[in-house]
């Protein structure tokens, strides 16, 4: 296949561009082969036209497709060119923030320049483990990676960190350290770890220096060899350096400073102990002052002293050394300031003045001559054969003097800490195998370039050589282990150009050759370069201007170099006499930095005896060239011994064409070839859109050959391995290519049938939108047409009703005219009636009136003339009367009856008055008469005239009647209205009141309610928050002492092994354990555990705090409730409407309401006060009366305590007393409810045991009657009599027990004595009657028994059965629950019991925690003998045994679980029977009776329950163990969900499942297993709240695992690994639904995976998106959401990238969160738990010890 078949239309390219270097572009239509120019648009939609070179013909590079970019690995790119590099570099570094990339076998890495969270312990802890390609490029990948080849192969290891200054090579580098001191351990000295890493702050002090390109710049290469034992943990450490710039010390060029320890020093001259060296400000020396730069933005020098110091410490280096060290430092200072005086007379001789202070202080502080100094500062010794000149020197050759003495003394301070560190990080311990990290400086090239470049590019190349031919060596192997055929590529050799600098003849042997010249010069020896090397060496060249430079063509760059300076630095002379004179110093360190030099003198002065006489010493020296040269070689030669692993660090605002070359330099020597490994499975999974149905063969590798076949022509494009494919490059571009036209066409094919259905359906659509429309309008039209016919037919309908009604109206007229007239005459002729019928009425009336008063006139006439007739008569009789008497007066007798006459005369005169009334009494009647008759004929008159108005009146008589019936109608029908309003208002009223009582009675309640509540929330607030501070406290407390009672543990078993190391070895020095560190545990652990006991004590009486918090919480919500009630009748109320509607506002009946409201509320109010005296009146009554009682032992009314508060409640204090009385009540009520409780409890106690009783006894029966069926009838008797006399003595007993017991009971409760004993007749009675029933139903049996066997087998028969002997059972004794065991046994049962003892056989079929009961049993009887030795050596060996079985099989995952259930079951048993109130509560009488009764061992609760959380911690890491491998694999790698992952090219590092190919983890795997867990615990009977502890720290270890996998795993970051693992975890949620352990929170703790997956799934677009994503992450920190979102990367090419302006928006929302800065989880994290008391139903006199167990030594009691 040709390159030009892949520059087609679409197809991208990148362009050179002065500004952005490259820039992408697309082409607009196909390159032909010919054609000059491309046709290309930018990425801004610019169309340009790029021309083609006719004499090369070289195409722009191809840009690779957009899902490659980004990738971990360039290798795994398509194109792997420049562009290619920097642009995936780009998109990594800036956009996703990620600073490591993979190029093959070298990890880049990118300085920041900031401070990242990716180096933290649990991002250590989330590498170790794991194969480099299985995470995202990282340092410590690298570093776990050759971790992990040394512990394999047995192989050591090295790992190469190079690149320029800055580029952060020396941060890389103690990064890896300190991976290594972390994941490793130490065997020997538990500081061993530190002291690797406090290394780093004493080298970067005297090593590194602030330049120009770095503030923290390493001036010197070293290597450090990391050593390990055979267990891979760390024994002790090694430093070698390489080629230290001395000359930084007396020289430092503008912005750059000196050594960091200068300044530093000068930082704490202030200090006590600093005083003497009389230091200044690092302004006041000229050493420290020449950069004018003596301060780094953000570093405190003070403050990197003190780390210094304290590191120094660490190492073993005591204050007297390091202030020895720093006094030598600070002379160095000093003898900068020395100033030297050219002489007046001779130029050439010097002198300092008398009184040159700082040559004193030097002097004072080096401790040596003032005048010899001096003197050898201005002079030197010249030495000849036979004489020896002293000559005075010049000012400058004083001043390089001066300098090179400093220089001299600062190497040999730095060679002596080396060695200080050497053998602070020595260990005893030999050491198996090494890990190293070289450290050494990256290819340099400047404006002037020396010595020091020339050395350090020197380095280069070797490390250079070494790489090439590490990794022509792998390409080697992996093609022999594919069996492919290989040849020999064309790469770049440097073995050239390191034969020029290091072979015979070469630049550095001409160099050690001028040296030795007496007139040696650099401009000699530059002549000697041109003369020798000119015209033979390719790589060595001349610069045409200069004849004091040459240039060197190295494998990155060509360098010029000039000579100026090159002997001298190689040279590296120093005058001797001043060396002599600081010899004779009497300081002790200054006199060791020179032990070397005498020891040197001493062989050589030895070998000078063979030599020629006038052999100078300097013959002897080494030069610098040839010391680096030596060490150079052995380094090489450690490194040829060990597999390196390379790190390129760069700086990404260096733009420099050299260094990117030199990126690019090794991405082509690595991959010369250009291949690209693809698996058989891989390709077929990536390229399958490529085949056809008829492709696929049951054989993938067939398959892949077939098609590969169709696809590339040419057969040298690729080839097949056995278990890869090889592709050259540019054939995975072509591949994909080949693939996204697939995909285009596919699409395309797509598109055109989706179109076409949709323009079929929009046809279909249209032709039924066009039927339906003529559809509608011919309706329309009928309609319109029915509807013309409809109004026709309507307008003759109207035509003939309006006829027929006109008709009818004139009808209608005329008939009511004619009915009118009708009604009218008839009226007329009924009124003429009527008038007529009234007339004649009327004089009928008339006639009767008159008639009866001409008959009441002619009785009275009658009855006058009676009357007159009568008094005519009378008066008649008396005229008659009256002559007689006359007659009869004028006789005698007359005066003899003279009074009689004078009363007849009075009788007389009476009548006569008589008569006169009578007379005027008729004459008045008379005249009353008349008058009367005058009035009857007025009245006649009158009468006649309203006979006439009578025929109009009766007309209105009929009328008023209509309209008095119409009205009598309508005021019916109002009262009705009325009647109904009455009674609907009533009804309102009646409801209203009703409502008003009720909700005055709420209001009253409420606001009762309120004020109590105002006050206790009030009084509670501080309560709850000290209650959540103080549970917050004691939850960090207890995770803190777990911690602790860890690391004791873990420091006490180290005790324990070392002792056993020290019995064993005992010729080997062990370090001891540091017993300080110990004791302080110790102390610590004590003062946890009273703080443990204040926090318990501050948690009780908080209780009722929270109780009231509870109840005021019942109140709140009723409150609301009732408030919603209200408010809901208050809206009924203003809403109804109709009928039924309340009165308006306004209205009386509204008015009359409001009023008796207004009343109720008043009355109320007023009634309140009243309630509340009488409520708490009667509470306090209530409560005195049981006062004195058992139930009122806990009630407190004293008012004296809240007579202070009683007026901060309200003014009278009523309902301060009110709701005392109320919890007074409820205190009452409660101790009532216990009471009660007790007794039904003790009650059912009874019966359970009355209920047992009788099922054994029923049991025994059976047992009895089943084994007299099988008996002789004399045997069977005999069983039946003993069987009976046994029961009955078990009555007997039983029976007197009860006797005794209530006996007590009557006699404690002072019941009368003779009602028990006649309660105890009776049940005598009762007993004798049961015993004879007994004795016949025992008679029935016999009979029955009898007959049976004569039924069955006849007399004969039992005869003939011979008589067998019976065995009768005997009742076993009472046991008292206790195992009696001999002294010194407890080593035989701590053996048994728990050393031997095999978890899986015991916890099968036997009672759950039998060992801690067997264990407590004994202890029982050691304490019911009161042998306190017995309890100690028992408690003792049980602890020692449990934790030596713990360490020895602690990861066996059902031994840790077992230990752990049958230790917290001894820890209840401890606490159940140890009498305390607290405990015993839960037990049975009889529990209660086995409580100990002599020892009080709360001590050993609190070690047992310390030794339960040891357990627990140890449980948790041995589950850890066995889900680590698991959690990944099935919760990430498996794809459960099939068909929504892609794969793509994962470049040279493959990732690698956590399992072997044949073996598929999926979720069901991981469940499996947590079933298996699950199950085991249920059965080694732990706790149900430890289960629910341990099943949530596993959830949360599942959750930490794979969200930490997730975060640092670009590959996982998609869409459908979002959906994957939301199926899983559903998969979990659901086995917690199962196992009914949803509410031991680890559902809570999945919160986080749960949101990630959400995050890689919702929508990332737009601010509402950023916006949903912020509140829907709340268990995520702000850096994750970021991290997740930065990873996110599309595995198809159909998704979207997260755009860096979407991340942004993130941020900025995100920033004001207070979180951890951590990445990650901790995965170590283990949750704090407390031991709840968990009370056992178990008797202790039932257990039953097997015989597998071997305890025959032991004798239940």
């Amino acid at each position: 296949m040709a390159a030009s078949e892949l520059y087609t239309k679409y197809a991208r390219v990148w362009l050179p561009d002065a500004v952005d270097v490259w820039k992408s572009a697309e082409l607009t239509r196909d390159y032909t082969p010919g054609d000059q120019v491309l046709s290309l648009q930018l990425e801004d939609g610019t169309d340009v036209e790029h021309r083609i070179d006719p004499q090369t013909n070289g195409l722009p590079p191809l840009r690779n497709p957009n899902i490659l970019v980004g990738e971990n690995d360039l290798t795994a790119l398509s194109y792997l060119h420049e562009p290619a590099v920097l642009h995936n570099l780009k998109v990594r570094f800036i956009d996703s923030k990620l600073i490591y990339t993979y190029c093959g076998i070298v990890l880049v890495a990118i300085n920041p320049y900031e401070s990242l969270h990716i180096y933290e312990a649990d991002i250590i802890s989330a590498y170790s483990g794991q194969n480099m390609g299985d995470m995202d490029p990282h340092i410590f990948a690298v570093a776990e990676e050759a971790y992990k080849q040394m512990a394999r192969d047995e192989r050591n290891q090295s790992i190469i960190v190079s690149g320029e200054s800055g580029a952060g090579k020396t941060v890389s580098a103690k990064y890896t350290m300190r991976y290594f001191a972390t994941v490793s351990g130490s065997s020997g000295e538990a500081s061993i770890e530190e002291r690797v890493l406090a290394s780093s702050p004493i080298m970067e002090a005297l090593g590194n220096a602030k330049t120009t390109r770095n503030d923290n710049s390493s001036r010197f290469g070293k290597y450090i060899e990391i050593g390990f034992d055979k267990k891979q943990r760390i024994t002790g450490a090694n430093m070698r350096t390489y080629l230290l710039e001395k000359s930084r010390v007396v020289f430092q060029a503008y912005g750059e400073r000196n050594y960091h320890i200068f300044y530093q020093l000068c930082a704490s001259s202030h200090l006590q102990e600093f005083k003497t060296f009389k230091l200044g400000c690092a302004d006041d020396f000229h050493y420290t002052n020449q950069g004018q730069n003596p301060v780094i933005d953000g570093v405190e020098d003070a403050k990197e002293m003190c780390h210094t110091r304290k590191a120094f410490t660490l190492l073993g280096i005591g204050e007297s050394d390091q202030m020895a060290l720093f006094q030598i430092l600070a002379a160095i200072l000093h003898l900068s300031n020395v100033e030297v005086k050219d002489h007046s007379a001779d130029r050439s001789m010097t002198y300092f003045q008398p009184d040159n202070s700082h040559l004193m202080v030097f002097c004072e502080l080096m401790e040596v001559s003032y005048d010899d100094m001096a003197h050898w500062l201005c002079h030197k010794k010249l030495k000849t054969t036979t004489e020896t000149y002293v000559k005075s020197v010049s000012k400058m050759n004083a001043i390089n003097g001066r300098d090179a003495l400093s220089k001299h003394i600062y190497d040999r301070v730095f060679r002596w800490t080396v060695d200080r560190i050497n053998k602070a990080l020595k260990s005893a311990i030999k050491q198996h195998s090494f890990i190293g990290v070289l450290d050494i400086y990256g290819f340099e090239t400047f404006d002037i370039n020396s010595f020091e470049q020339f050395c350090i590019n020197y380095a280069n190349e070797k490390l250079q050589q070494q790489f090439n031919l590490h990794v022509f060596k792998l390409e080697q192997e992996e093609y022999m282990k594919e069996e492919i055929s290989w040849t020999l590529i064309d790469f770049y050799d440097n073995q050239p150009c390191i034969n020029l600098i290091e072979a015979k003849l070469g630049v550095l042997d001409l160099l050690d050759e001028e040296c030795k010249m007496p007139k040696g010069s650099d401009d000699t020896w530059a002549q000697k370069l041109y003369n020798t090397l000119l015209k033979q060496k390719a790589h060595f060249d001349k610069p045409r201007l200069s004849n004091r430079a040459f240039i060197i063509h190295h494998f990155a760059d060509k360098v010029e170099y000039q000579c100026e300076g090159f002997l001298e630095k190689n040279k590296d002379t120093v005058n001797e006499e001043q060396i002599n004179v600081l010899k004779m110093s009497k300081f002790d360190l200054l006199l060791k930095l020179f032990e070397d030099d005498e020891k040197a003198t001493t062989l050589s002065s030895s070998r000078s005896v063979v030599s020629r006489p006038g052999q100078s010493q300097r013959d002897n020296k080494k030069t610098v060239g040839l010391q680096f040269r030596q060490s150079l070689h052995l380094l090489m030669d450690t490194l040829n011994a060990t597999t390196p692993h390379y790190v390129r660090c760069i700086k990404p605002n260096d733009h420099k064409s050299p260094f990117t070359s030199l990126i690019i330099a090794v991405c082509m020597v690595s991959f010369t070839k250009a291949w690209t490994l693809w698996t058989y499975q891989e390709f077929f999974s990536r390229y399958r859109v490529l085949m056809k149905q008829k492709d696929l063969l049951p054989d993938r590798k067939k398959t892949c050959k077939n098609v590969l076949e169709k696809l590339i022509k040419d057969q040298d494009k690729y080839q097949f391995g056995k278990n890869k494919i090889f592709f050259r490059a540019g054939q995975v571009a072509f591949l994909e290519k080949l693939r996204s036209d697939k995909l285009r066409m596919a699409c395309v094919r797509i598109q055109k049938t989706i179109r076409c259905w949709l323009a079929r359906k929009k046809y279909l659509r249209m032709r039924e939108s066009a039927i339906t429309i003529q559809r509608y309008v011919r309706g329309h039209q009928a309609r319109c047409h029915v509807k013309f016919l409809r109004c026709t037919k309507a307008a003759v309908v109207i035509q003939r009703n309006v006829r027929m009604w006109a008709a009818r109206r004139r009808y209608q007229q005329q008939r009511s005219a004619a009915i009118t007239i009708q009604c009218l005459f008839r009226a007329y002729m009924a009124r003429q009636h009527y008038y007529k019928m009234v007339y004649e009425h009327k004089a009928v009336v008339i006639q009767r009136w008159v008639r009866g008063w001409l008959a009441r006139r002619r009785c009275r006439h009658y009855l006058a003339a009676i009357v007159l007739l009568q008094s005519c008569v009378r008066r008649m009789r008396a005229k008659r009367e009256l002559k007689k008497l006359k007659v009869e007066a004028r006789s005698v007798e007359h005066f003899k009856k003279l009074n009689i006459v004078v009363g007849s005369h009075a009788h007389h005169v009476c009548l006569s008055e008589r008569l006169s009334v009578v007379e005027k009494t008729q004459a008045a009647e008379r005249g009353k008469l008349g008058k009367e008759m005058e009035i009857l004929r007025g009245s006649e008159r009158e009468a006649r005239a309203k006979a006439e108005r009578v025929p109009s009146l009766l007309e209105q008589l009929s009328f008023l009647h209509q309209e008095l019936q119409s009205t009598c109608r309508e005021k019916e029908d109002l009262e009705e209205q009325a009647r109904a309003y009455r009674e609907q208002t009533q009804q309102v009223v009646a409801d209203l009141n009703a409502k008003n009582n009720m909700l005055n009675s709420e209001k009253d309640d409420l606001n009762r309610q309120i004020k109590e509540q105002a006050q206790q929330i009030t009084d509670t607030k501080v309560n709850v928050e000290n209650t959540k501070q103080l549970e917050k406290d004691l939850t960090e407390e207890r995770a803190r002492y777990q911690k602790l009672l860890s690391e004791y543990l873990q420091l006490e078993e180290r005790h324990g092994d070392l002792k056993g190391e020290m019995n064993d070895n005992t010729d080997v020095t062990q370090p001891t354990v540091d017993m300080p560190v110990l004791l302080k545990l110790q102390r610590r652990v004590k003062e946890l555990e009273q703080e443990k006991q204040a926090l318990h004590l501050q948690l009780d009486k908080k209780e009722e705090a929270q109780q009231e918090k509870a109840k005021r919480q019942e109140l709140e919500s009723e409150n609301k409730r009732l408030k919603q009630d209200l408010s809901e009748l208050r809206n009924s109320l203003t809403s109804e409407s109709g009928d039924l509607a309340p009165p308006r506002p306004g209205s009386e009946p509204y008015n009359v309401l409001l009023e008796q409201l207004n009343s109720s509320n008043e009355e109320l109010e007023m009634r309140k006060e009243e309630v509340l005296l009488l409520r708490s009146h009667m509470v306090r009554q209530e409560a005195l009366k049981h006062k004195d009682s058992a139930l009122g032992e806990g009630l407190k009314l004293d008012l004296s305590e809240i007579s202070s508060d009683i007026h901060t409640l309200n003014e009278d204090g009523e309902l301060w007393l009110a709701y005392e009385g109320l919890k007074e009540t409820n205190r009452l009520l409660e101790r009532q409810l216990q009471r009660q409780e007790q007794v039904h409890r003790e009650e059912c106690e009874e019966l359970r045991d009355v209920v047992r009783r009788l099922r054994h006894e029923q049991k025994q029966q059976q047992q009895l009657l089943a084994q007299s069926l099988l008996l002789p009838e004399d045997a069977r008797i005999d069983a039946s009599l003993q069987h009976e006399i046994t029961r009955l003595t078990n009555e007997n007993l039983f029976y007197c027990f009860c006797f005794l017991e209530r006996f007590a009971v009557y006699r404690f409760t002072n019941l009368n004595f003779d009602d028990f004993m006649e309660q105890l007749d009776k049940e005598g009675k009762t007993i004798r009657k049961l015993k004879k029933q007994l004795k016949l139903y025992v008679k029935r049996v016999e009979e029955l028994e009898g007959n049976y066997y004569i039924k069955c087998f006849g007399r004969a028969s039992w005869a003939a059965t011979p008589v067998s002997p019976v065995n009768i059972t005997r009742k076993e004794k009472d046991f008292q629950g206790m195992l009696e065991y001999k002294p010194g046994d407890e080593g035989r049962m701590v053996k048994n019991l728990i050393l031997d003892l095999k978890p899986r056989g015991v916890a099968v079929g036997i009672v759950p925690g039998l060992p801690a009961y067997i264990i407590f049993m004994c202890l029982r009887y050691a304490d019911y003998i009161d042998d306190e030795q017995r309890v100690s050596s028992l408690l003792n060996s049980t602890i020692s045994g449990i934790k030596g079985i713990i360490k020895r099989r602690g990861r066996d995952f059902e031994i840790t679980s077992f230990w752990l259930a049958n230790t917290c079951r001894f820890l209840h048993c401890l606490k159940q029977y140890s009498g305390d109130e607290f405990f015993i509560k839960h037990n049975s009488p009889k529990q209660n009776e086995h409580c100990l009764s002599n020892f009080e061992l709360s001590e050993y609760q609190q070690l047992f329950g310390d030794l339960a959380i040891h357990i627990y911690c140890q449980l948790i890491k041995c589950i850890e163990e066995i889900l680590q491998p698991l959690i990944v694999a099935s919760m990430l790698e498996n794809e459960t969900v099939q068909g929504v992952l892609g794969s793509k090219p994962t470049g040279m590092r493959k990732r690698s499942s956590s399992f072997p190919d044949g073996e598929a983890v999926t979720v069901e795997t991981l469940i499996h297993q947590l079933e298996l867990l699950h199950t085991t615990m249920n059965q080694h009977g732990m706790d149900p709240q430890l289960i629910k502890h341990v099943v949530r720290q596993l959830f949360y270890i599942i959750c930490a695992v794979t969200l930490n996998h997730l975060l640092l795993r670009k590959d996982m970051c998609s869409w459908s690994k979002g959906l994957q693992i939301r199926y899983n975890l559903w998969q979990l949620e659901e086995w917690l639904v199962e196992k009914e352990l949803t509410d031991c929170g680890a559902k809570e703790t999945l919160e986080p995976l749960v949101q990630a997956a959400q995050l890689l799934q919702i929508k990332k677009k737009t601010v509402t998106d950023a916006q949903a994503i912020c509140t829907m992450c709340s268990a995520l920190t702000a850096t994750q959401i970021v991290k997740v979102l930065t990873l996110y990367t599309p595995v198809v090419e159909f998704e979207e990238r997260v755009s860096a302006t979407f991340i942004r928006t993130i941020e900025d929302l995100l920033k004001d969160r207070v979180e951890s800065p951590m990445l990650t989880m901790d995965v170590k994290k283990i949750f704090s738990i407390n031991l709840p008391f968990t009370p056992s139903p178990v008797a202790l006199e039932t257990i039953q010890i097997p015989a597998s167990l071997n305890l025959g030594f032991l004798t239940r009691v």
